[in-house]
């Protein structure tokens, strides 16, 4: 309020007419204000961002008639599968998934196919598949409007990120040693017979007992290489090592070099730890998982290669994590983007191997989700054990189509509003079929629903955003340098040396700057071997001489004695000077030949 003195004083400084164009000033700078403040708190509400995650509700995934659809966390280590058609939107609804667990603090693990999921680590904008999509989520407010218009300030986030890359291009690679993969996964993978996989097993013991270490495939074709040439002697001990296996495994390993394989196995070794990273995040768990997002678009050419990872992977996980059943929320979930790839063309016993962790590796707390255009494109055996299930439109142009359509709609339990089998193929782009399991662990009735447009960006990000990304990670140079050290390979080669050095000491080359103190030259050599050989020839002169001298001289004294004379034809001299010839002679020919027959003795 304006006292009466101070509007005295005012009327008298300016006037009456600039006073009432002071308050007028004061009132529009009043009015301003409050517009300001409105504003900011109308863009507070709206720029609000989804809480796709809360402890009561559990992971808000769709939307559906009856309100929303959430995932329960306890089970979602009961494993998933994301179907439907090209073009119906499995990705988005994948990306949707990964970051409700982000939200909840859960690391997830994604092979990305197609490059798109990258995308998940840079913030969404506004555009009009998303205003289509809002008034689906948020009819009362959209209909304050008239339109989705309100929500054009809708807060959009990103996921913290984590590239890696088989083959070390588009992100950090992944190794792992042939050691550590062992011979039975390698046998199961090579699709090796029995008797082939008990020479494999045989060369892991060999390489175990002899504390030679198989880091990378040069390792093991080196191993394999060695029990080869040695298969008489491992034979007795072992059993039947035959060319034969030897060359079919050989033959295995070349295939899967071709496919890159070398890249894979070697040093350093992936950490499966490095996995289950979470960062500090103003979510509703204080945290927020790490997207871990491997690079697949290469990959997916070399199945082999897909298989093998898959299998390592899952299989060390296994190996490693600790038993904790069903917890609250899962430790890691894995999303396998094209499925159908894993399963393509991959031999029994390795899909046994796939059923048996995908059966087991939830007691680790860990969730997988296959992600493929059909149910039927997954194993039976395997399809089994998916409870959450996201299924989009499928096409029925062709009898076996149908047939696809009609098995798909039998793994749901039914809803009485709607025939499953029809409304499968009249899905809408965006639109699924979702059924959950309960609490309880019961599949939930089936609903036709919306699923929630993602917060971060739908597409691939730049290859400038990529590699700053990398750069930017806690992993950066922990496994992008490959390390070679010392293993079967050089320590065979080592032996092989050591062997030809004993066999033939001429064989050796030293160096140069070596020759005058460790390798005898032509002269040294003959200066070494003279002074030898000079004694020993004047030692076996002697030596006959005085065999000679002490005959002379026993033939004297007996013809002394009994007084008769012993005739010789050669003299004394001729005698002796015959005899120490004769020595010399023998011990100068035996020398030469022990040495060119390698000292051997005669």
């Amino acid at each position: 309020m304006i006292s009466n003195c101070q509007r005295t004083f005012v009327a008298c400084a300016f006037g009456l007419q600039r006073y009432k164009l002071f308050m007028i000033y004061l009132h529009l700078l009043s009015f301003f204000f409050i517009f300001v403040l409105i504003r900011n708190i109308y863009v507070f509400v709206q720029e609000r961002p989804i809480i796709m995650y809360d402890k009561q509700h559990g992971l808000y995934v769709a939307h559906c008639s009856k309100g929303e659809l959430k995932l329960n966390g306890r089970m979602a280590n009961r494993h998933g599968l994301i179907a439907g058609a090209t073009g119906t939107g499995k990705t988005v609804t994948l990306q949707v998934m990964a970051e409700t667990f982000c939200q909840a603090g859960v690391p997830c693990f994604m092979a990305d196919m197609k490059g798109d999921l990258s995308g998940i680590s840079q913030a969404g904008k506004m555009n009009g598949f998303i205003e289509k999509r809002i008034p689906e989520f948020f009819p009362a407010d959209s209909s304050a409007s008239g339109t989705g218009q309100s929500f054009s300030n809708m807060s959009f986030q990103s996921c913290p990120v984590r590239f890696f890359d088989v083959y070390g291009e588009q992100g950090h690679p992944m190794r792992t040693t042939v050691s550590q993969m062992g011979p039975q996964l390698l046998s199961r993978l090579l699709d090796l017979n029995e008797t082939q996989s008990g020479v494999l097993n045989v060369v892991f013991r060999v390489a175990d007992e002899r504390g030679l270490l198989i880091l990378d495939l040069k390792d093991l074709r080196s191993m394999l290489d060695e029990v080869s040439r040695h298969a008489k002697d491992y034979s007795t001990k072992y059993g039947n090592v035959s060319s034969a296996s030897v060359g079919a495994i050989q033959r295995a390993l070349l295939q899967m070099e071709n496919q890159g394989a070398d890249k894979f196995f070697g040093e350093p070794a992936f950490d499966i730890h490095d996995l289950l990273t979470t960062v500090p995040a103003d979510s509703p768990e204080g945290k927020k998982g790490v997207m871990n997002v491997l690079a697949a678009d290469k990959l997916m050419l070399q199945p082999k290669l897909y298989s093998t990872f898959l299998l390592w992977l899952l299989s060390e996980l296994y190996t490693t994590l600790p038993e904790v059943g069903d917890q609250d929320l899962p430790k890691l979930v894995f999303f396998f983007d094209e499925a159908h790839m894993l399963f393509d063309g991959t031999s029994k016993a390795l899909l046994d191997k796939i059923e048996q962790v995908v059966r087991l590796i939830r007691s680790k707390g860990v969730g997988i989700y296959f992600i493929t255009q059909s149910p039927t494109d997954i194993p039976e055996n395997i399809l089994g054990q998916l409870g959450n299930r996201v299924q989009h439109a499928l096409r029925a142009y062709t009898p076996k189509d149908q047939k696809a359509v009609r098995a798909a709609a039998d793994t749901f339990r039914a809803n009485p509003d709607f025939k499953t089998d029809e409304a499968i193929m009249n899905l809408e782009t965006g639109e699924a079929l979702v059924s959950f399991l309960d609490e309880k662990g019961a599949p939930a009735m089936v609903e036709r629903a919306k699923i929630l447009f993602p917060l971060s960006q739908i597409g691939a990000i730049t290859e400038g955003q990529r590699l700053d990304l990398i750069k930017q990670s806690d992993l950066y140079g922990k496994y992008d340098k490959a390390v070679d050290r010392v293993s079967a390979y050089e320590q065979l080669q080592q032996l092989e040396q050591q062997s030809a050095e004993v066999s033939d000491p001429r064989s050796t080359q030293p160096s140069k700057a070596d020759s005058n103190q460790n390798t005898p030259t032509t002269s040294n050599v003959a200066k070494s071997r003279k002074p030898g050989l000079l004694s020993k020839v004047l030692k076996a002169v002697l030596t006959a001489l005085t065999s000679t001298l002490a005959a002379i001289l026993g033939t004297w004294v007996s013809d002394q004695v009994s007084g008769r004379k012993t005739k010789s034809r050669k003299s004394a001299k001729e005698r002796a000077v015959k005899n120490a010839t004769s020595a010399a002679t023998r011990t100068i020919t035996r020398e030469l030949t022990r040495d060119i027959l390698g000292n051997l003795k005669l």
